[in-house]
């Protein structure tokens, strides 16, 4: 009699310990449904991100690369044109730059006049500028930013390039540069012109 009492006890602790080991299951099965739907909400919304991404990159490889390759086609008479490309390193997505010309890829440090450098990088200035939300008040600052560019054709060009910017996009531009064109297409060139002498250790202004 007392081994059937005990046995009873021991069903009742085993189906008790049944119960809470269903219990145990279906909050499991609970648990993993919902980390599933998780998952695949997870799964859509880094598919949006990534699309949002590249569309993003293509609009920057684009704005950047049209802009840029413009001014050097303003200035130079066999220009290169600038290359856009975002690569994965290191887990990270990086943007490389490179000038191309006649089908070759070309190190615009390395492999380039610097006077080419020099006004893709005035571009790319401006190309972020334009790209700004909000955008910062539409002044630049310049100090002698084509010191590298040679020739008087392309000095020449240049300026009139810089002022169909300003013109265009509404952005005022104020530029330290030495005399490198006959002052007349200067003075044509510009809105105001600012002369500085040194005479005697003394800077004498001439406003044109």
């Amino acid at each position: 009699m007392i081994e059937i009492t005990e046995l009873r006890k021991k069903l009742e602790r085993k189906k008790g310990q049944k119960i809470q080991i269903e219990d145990s299951l279906q909050n499991v099965r609970t648990k993993i449904k919902k980390n599933k739907r998780s998952l695949i909400l997870h799964e859509k919304a880094r598919e949006i991100v990534r699309i949002v991404g590249l569309k993003t990159q293509q609009q920057l490889q684009f704005h950047i690369s049209n802009i840029t390759s413009l001014a050097l086609e303003a200035v130079f008479d066999n220009p290169y044109e600038l290359m856009v490309e975002f690569v994965q390193r290191r887990n990270k997505t990086e943007c490389d730059l490179y000038f191309k010309r006649n089908g070759s890829k070309v190190d615009p440090l390395t492999a380039s006049g610097i006077g080419a450098v020099d006004v893709a990088a005035f571009a790319l200035r401006i190309a972020c500028w334009s790209m700004e939300q909000p955008k910062t008040r539409n002044t630049i600052l310049l100090d002698e930013p084509f010191k590298h560019l040679k020739g008087k054709k392309e000095n020449k060009k240049v300026l009139e390039m810089i002022k169909e910017v300003s013109n265009k996009l509404g952005i005022q531009i104020i530029m330290i540069s030495d005399e490198r064109i006959p002052r007349e297409d200067t003075i044509e060139a510009t809105d105001k012109l600012f002369e500085v002498k040194i005479k005697n250790g003394i800077s004498n202004i001439i406003t044109e």
